[in-house]
């Protein structure tokens, strides 16, 4: 199962994108609240169901003491989302003023969540917050750079406006670059698209040079309520968007197995020696059926 990425050029959607593919999975699932300007989701979806001694800030402590203590914490501080504990969250920061403490988190953390995707086949999806760069690399206090270098994929949640689409070429190709030299590679970068506004999803591949490898609807209300909390829409469990969501996850997981196997069965190179071969080979074919 893929660990996924989730991040975007501005506030464009992406925790309530990637909380909608977590939910709708049919996988087990975990939505890691990475974003270093803080997580929204236990004052959001969970109503305040959940205290600031749970979540992110304490791994910290742990990691410092060994990767035992650290898994042993990642697994006390998640939280389920669905009354069969299949869909976890692991809270996000309560101040911004924490992130500093995750630098040297980061790396661990990662082993972490791709253990529990390839050994307990769970859809890992990080929500990355807003992209911060610096000096055209990913900043490091400000973005969790591990996690996305890391990350089978990366999604940058672009919506079809053209607004959002001028704001996704300023960092995309600082993005490409930066998986590219430091992360698992350029191919690893596509979009997640909100169906919102006139651009479809091939218009935004064309112009944004990227693939769109999930798209989710327009769906305000159910999205509101997934950001936000209390009730829940009429029909929110049949809704557009978590419809879509499901579709959305095999997806994802289809591009990064694709991926998976282009990185260990790599196509071969051309052999001049071989090409001359069937070349002159060709030729006397055509010119026996000439005479």
């Amino acid at each position: 199962m893929p660990v996924t990425a989730l991040l975007s050029a501005k506030s464009c959607g992406v925790t309530a994108s990637a909380l909608a593919l977590a939910l709708a999975s049919k996988r087990p699932s975990l939505l890691a609240e990475c974003d270093p300007a803080g997580g929204t989701v236990r004052a959001g979806f969970l109503n305040g169901e959940v205290g600031a001694g749970y979540g992110l800030y304490h791994l910290a402590a742990a990691e410092r003491t060994g990767p035992d203590a650290l898994a042993n914490a990642f697994a006390n501080h998640l939280w389920p989302m669905d009354e069969a504990g299949h869909r976890k969250l692991l809270p996000g920061l309560t101040d911004p003023a924490q992130a500093a403490a995750l630098s040297r988190t980061w790396p661990s953390l990662s082993e972490v969540l791709h253990v529990l995707s390839s050994d307990a086949g769970y859809d890992v999806l990080m929500d990355a917050g807003r992209l911060a760069l610096e000096s055209g690399r990913l900043h490091p206090t400000l973005t969790p750079a591990p996690l996305i270098h890391r990350a089978d994929l990366v999604l940058l949640v672009v919506r079809g406006t053209e607004q959002s689409l001028t704001l996704a070429r300023h960092v995309i190709d600082p993005l490409r670059t930066e998986l590219q030299e430091r992360g698992s590679g350029a191919d690893a970068l596509g979009l997640l698209l909100i169906e919102d506004g006139s651009y479809r999803a091939h218009q935004v591949a064309e112009a944004l040079k990227v693939p769109v490898l999930a798209a989710l609807p327009w769906d305000p209300d159910t999205a509101g309520y997934l950001a936000h909390g209390g009730r829940p829409p009429r029909g929110y469990g049949r809704s557009p968007l978590l419809r879509h969501a499901r579709t959305g996850t095999e997806q994802i997981e289809a591009a990064a197995s694709r991926r998976r196997i282009q990185q260990e069965f790599p196509a071969r190179q051309a052999n001049p020696q071989l090409a001359g071969v069937m070349q002159r080979l060709a030729e006397q074919r055509g010119g026996g059926s000439r005479g």
